[in-house]
């Protein structure tokens, strides 16, 4: 197949779309929504149907005890039929009100656990398409720094051939190419390896090929436009809110658990036409009023309010857990952030340096000045100072991508 040539946001988009955690997740909110349709169900009245033919015999000495003068022992054999229906309808039961809200509740708690689930795709994808422009930044400087080797290697091999270089000059350039060569190969694995696990994020068919549509922007340093308070990350980070879902829905099981206790109405009935033949059939029917009141339920009860207090208290627990996990998260990001747009303003200033050390080197060496030990140690300045704006570069991105999950805001600032 064609090269698949995806920008940041198209990697996103389609992760989102394709990917199989968030597929899961989907189908989790489907489900919860089904679970809650069975809850409403049982609030509301359940009607059936019957039909049925009966042949019967029955044994009458069985029946009373002891033989009647003057009948026989048994009955039958005799057919019967029946066509109705029949009705339940709970009039009050407040276990079934609470289990529906409660039911209601897990839909909230699947919303949240897919946005997580977005969120952490999101995440994922965006640091292996990072990583990719950072390997794809570290090739093309691999083949700078290749093509820099050559020239300085063709012209101590010029200096040798008219004489003014010597044999030296010429073999330490040549080595300096060769390796210089070497890692040009290690920077294109490496480049093929992480395009290979973005495709495999992505969902996409193994043999069709991934390939970074902007991998120039890696050296953009954009400004972060996200909302960075803490009340913003606490509104926003579908961990809490799955917390806080989980917590009411918490409160409700409790509630259920204790309205067990009250009395339960409920009304039943049954209507047929019914006769040893349709011929003679007639109708017949059964109407009750229930009232069901729990005396003994051997300790069910209190052993299910002890159980959701027991769940609420672990649900306080881990929203502390999680709200100081993302203060840590917040201001660890900030810091980070901060810290990494200053390393890419000090690594652009090094790799300027470098570039015009390498270039006076070198004319020096062309003037026969000195020898090319300075133009190779300019060389390898160069190198580092390339690897550390790469580096710095890679760090800033991440912080920022690191930034806007803290609070977040993954999916509004990547795929949209």
């Amino acid at each position: 197949p064609a090269p698949l040539k995806l920008t940041l946001r198209d990697a996103v988009q389609l992760a989102l779309k394709q990917n199989p955690r968030v597929i899961l997740a989907n189908l989790g909110v489907a489900q919860s929504e089904q679970e809650r349709n069975i809850a409403r169900s049982a609030l509301l009245p359940q009607v059936g149907g019957r039909v049925s033919e009966a042949l019967n015999r029955a044994n009458l000495e069985a029946a009373f005890g002891l033989r009647i003068p003057g009948f026989a022992q048994h009955i039958g054999p005799y057919r019967f039929e029946q066509i109705g229906t029949g009705f339940k309808a709970d009039v009050l039961d407040l276990t079934l009100w609470r289990k529906y809200r409660a039911s209601q509740s897990g839909i909230d708690t699947s919303r949240a656990q897919e946005t997580t689930v977005r969120e952490e795709s999101v995440m994922l994808v965006v640091s292996q398409y990072l990583g990719s422009q950072r390997a794809a930044a570290v090739v093309a400087a691999a083949q700078s720094r290749v093509d820099l080797a050559q020239a300085l290697y063709d012209q101590a091999a010029d200096l040798q051939k008219n004489g003014v270089g010597t044999g030296i000059d010429t073999l330490r350039s040549n080595v300096q190419l060769q390796n210089e060569k070497q890692r040009l190969i290690v920077a294109r694995t490496q480049l093929e390896t992480a395009l290979y696990a973005l495709a495999r994020l992505l969902n996409v068919d193994p043999k069709q090929r991934v390939e970074l549509a902007d991998a120039v922007s890696f050296f953009d340093t954009p400004e972060v436009n996200v909302d960075q308070t803490l009340e913003r990350a606490w509104q926003a980070r579908p961990e809490l809110r799955q917390i806080l879902s989980q917590q009411g829905r918490a409160q409700l099981e409790l509630r259920a658990a204790s309205d067990a206790r009250l009395p339960k109405v409920s009304v039943t009935g049954f209507w047929a036409e019914q006769g040893l033949n349709s011929s003679n059939a007639i109708p017949v029917y059964s109407y009750a009023a229930n009232l069901d009141v729990p005396i003994f339920t051997g300790g069910r009860i209190q052993a299910e309010r002890a159980r959701a207090e027991l769940a609420i208290r672990q649900l306080k627990q881990q929203e502390q857990e999680v709200r100081n996990r993302i203060v840590l998260d917040v201001q660890t990001s900030i810091a980070q952030l901060g810290s990494a747009r200053s390393e890419v303003d000090v690594a652009k200033l090094g790799i300027e340096l470098a570039r015009q050390e390498v270039e006076q080197s070198r004319d020096r060496f062309q003037a026969g000045v000195t020898n090319n030990v300075e133009v190779i140690q300019a060389q390898d300045g160069l190198a580092r100072a390339s690897d550390n704006q790469i580096a710095a570069l890679y760090r800033f991105n991440q912080a920022r991508a690191d930034l806007a999950h803290s609070v977040g805001q993954m999916e509004a600032l990547y795929a949209k």
